[in-house]
């Protein structure tokens, strides 16, 4: 987004970000929990921690806030203490909420299919809420969304790629069904944002 449509666009107040976080972040966390519910396997940094939660029984909220860590560097570097302090906040909401939602929702029945679908779609829309508010998941979220600043690159199908090479690195540790299934929820997820987050599309800054 140019300098110029920045000036042209209305910014967000300080509490608008503020809301926006907190729905986004309890959205990826209905989403995640949903996803663990199902055994499934979403993409991106929780991808990774629902991998390593999978294969090593540590909990996702510490494994998800652990790994994202690494990626504050790049995102300090490329776009900024402002975005950094934000996305810091949702990776750690996430963890929390996701922490709290497994206690406070309960599934006597989840089919697979509705839990890849709905999961997937609740994650998207929290991350699109999270993106036009300048704010990330950390991780690839924060590369994603300097590759789309800085050349265009769509953010959604950037994201797309590198969720779908992640799920290919679980065959040996999920069910090939759920395989299948968390390919679908990252196509979900990806191509939600992939309609709704476009360059020149969205004008709201912060």
């Amino acid at each position: 987004m140019s300098a110029e449509t920045d000036s042209q666009a209305e910014r967000h107040s300080a509490y608008e970000d503020l809301i926006a976080i907190v729905i986004g972040t309890m959205f990826v966390a209905l989403g995640v929990v949903i996803y663990t519910k199902a055994v499934l396997l979403a993409g991106s940094t929780a991808g990774l921690a629902l991998l390593l939660q999978y294969a090593t029984g540590i909990g996702f909220w510490w494994l998800f806030f652990a790994v994202n860590l690494p990626f504050y560097i790049l995102a300090v570097k490329k776009l900024g203490w402002a975005f950094t302090l934000r996305t810091f906040a949702a990776v750690t909401l996430v963890s929390i909420f996701s922490r709290l939602t497994s206690d406070l929702v309960s599934f006597s029945h989840l089919n697979p299919l509705y839990a890849a679908v709905m999961g997937g779609a609740l994650s998207g829309t929290g991350l699109l809420i999270l993106f036009r508010h300048r704010t990330g998941l950390g991780g690839i979220n924060v590369l994603a969304i300097y590759l789309q600043d800085r050349f265009g690159l769509r953010a959604g199908y950037f994201q797309m790629a590198v969720d779908l090479a992640i799920l290919a690195a679980a065959v040996f540790v999920i069910p090939p069904d759920r395989l299948a299934l968390s390919v679908l929820g990252a196509v979900v997820v990806n191509m939600t944002l992939a309609i709704n987050h476009r360059p020149g599309r969205y004008l709201g800054v912060t």
